[in-house]
């Protein structure tokens, strides 16, 4: 518990150091872009689809009826936008750790390294295409978890929890083999994914829980509708920023792990190298016995001066 706290004091330091920051704005220029033209090309053909779809579900045609009763005739078009940003907002958060691993994650792990383990020897265990295979495999599974899952997210509890599950797995996933591929082996890294399974993926639902915060001011239909253009890039940067702290918190963890790892393993590869005491009693060497002494130090029998 501790090196979880140790690692997320220095993750938030490190996140007000200038060339972090500046690093975090980088990936932005790209997801605005991306999230942008598509605004631009899809916004209103989205909302309307999603209106539509919602006006003639049988299923619910109950509940619009019983809404519109109680003085919620244009219900609809409030919940229109929100589906929508829920839908975005996966698909955003997806090219905003992927920008992270391929534009910040190295540059992070070079920075810590460097601060603080300088003298940690990188192994190279994985190689780019082993990262970015892994990367890849990892999204794969989390947008078939998202896909089956999403019927259960008109459930309210669930929109705010099954989410934050799924990302945090593969934040947890994505980024502890990123900061351990330069370093260790891959022996060494499984190894700590065994040893520290839990406090990995411990992290990473604290960070999908972080990343699915900013969400929570886009849900606003009020500021929404009237600053959405705005809203969009300072989201996409929190995001960013929190995926920045995430790499972080995992690099300072899984270098002090890896670190320990190696440590604990000298000291147990260490021999005691025996010391042969020759007396009058025993005999100087038995046959086929090789003799060891200890560097510039000479052992003799009593009276033999």
């Amino acid at each position: 518990m501790s090196s979880l706290f140790d690692s997320f004091w220095r993750a938030a330091a490190y996140c007000l150091i200038p060339r972090v920051i500046v690093l975090s704005l980088m990936p932005l220029l790209l997801i605005a872009i991306i999230a942008g033209v598509s605004t631009y090309f899809f916004w209103d053909s989205a909302i309307a689809s999603v209106q539509q779809m919602l006006g003639d579900s049988g299923l619910l045609s109950g509940l619009w009826n019983w809404l519109a009763s109680m003085g919620w005739s244009h219900i609809t078009e409030y919940l229109a936008p929100l589906l929508v940003v829920l839908a975005a907002v996966p698909v955003i958060v997806l090219f905003a750790l992927l920008s992270v691993a391929v534009f910040m994650t190295p540059a992070l792990v070079n920075l810590v390294a460097e601060r603080r383990f300088p003298q940690l020897a990188r192994k190279k265990g994985a190689s780019l295409l082993a990262s970015v295979l892994w990367s890849a495999v990892s999204t794969v599974v989390a947008l078939v978890a998202l896909v089956v899952s999403s019927p259960l997210w008109l459930i309210p509890p669930l929109v705010l929890v099954l989410p934050p599950l799924i990302w945090g797995w593969l934040t947890y996933r994505v980024m502890s083999f990123d900061a351990l591929s330069e370093h260790a082996s891959k022996e060494e890294r499984q190894a700590i994914f065994a040893r520290h399974r839990y406090s990995l993926l411990g992290i990473g639902v604290v960070c999908g829980f972080l990343g699915a915060a900013p969400s929570l001011v886009w849900a606003s239909a009020v500021v929404f509708a009237a600053a959405f253009l705005l809203l969009i890039p300072v989201a996409i940067w929190i995001y960013t920023l929190v995926f920045a702290f995430s790499s972080l918190w995992f690099t300072h963890y899984c270098l002090a792990a890896l670190e320990r790892l190696r440590a604990e393993r000298n000291e147990t590869s260490v021999e005691v190298p025996a010391v042969m005491v020759v007396t009058d009693d025993v005999p100087a060497a038995l046959p086929g016995d090789i003799p060891v002494a200890l560097p510039d130090e000479t052992v003799t029998k009593p009276g033999n001066n």
